[in-house]
């Protein structure tokens, strides 16, 4: 079975090497983790991920501009984007779920949940 591929885009460094590590063990992933979202399109057409997993507040470039980015990529807009975050207010969750992420995940993620979560937006993608 091939492997899926994951983008993990998040600024939190410690964050993306614990989630790469847990994810990649699993050995159904790869992964490729972005700290700054400055060029996003462009990573994404080299990955080509199956799946996102994208955080809210980082510096430069947010997760609501890079979905916005997203919708207006042909192939962006079939991507699943799961969001990992440490905001949990039903404004932040309705904001991202109107720019059509597939789910919405509050830091800290256990790494079954979560993995759970990649097979669920996967499958109904």
């Amino acid at each position: 079975m091939d492997k899926r591929r994951v983008m993990i885009i998040d600024d939190e460094k410690d964050f993306l090497k614990i989630t790469k590590i847990n994810l990649e063990l699993t050995g159904r992933y790869e992964v490729e983790t972005i700290s700054d979202a400055t060029g996003i399109l462009s990573r994404i057409k080299a990955f080509a991920p199956d799946v996102i997993l994208l955080d809210i507040l980082m510096p430069k470039i947010d997760g609501f501009e890079v979905c916005q980015k997203l919708n207006k990529y042909p192939s962006g807009r079939n991507i699943p984007v799961l969001v990992l975050s440490a905001l949990d207010t039903d404004k932040d969750k309705l904001a991202m779920t109107k720019l059509g992420v597939a789910g919405f995940l509050i830091k800290p993620i256990e790494k079954d949940e979560l993995i759970a979560k990649i097979e669920d937006a996967l499958r109904n993608r």
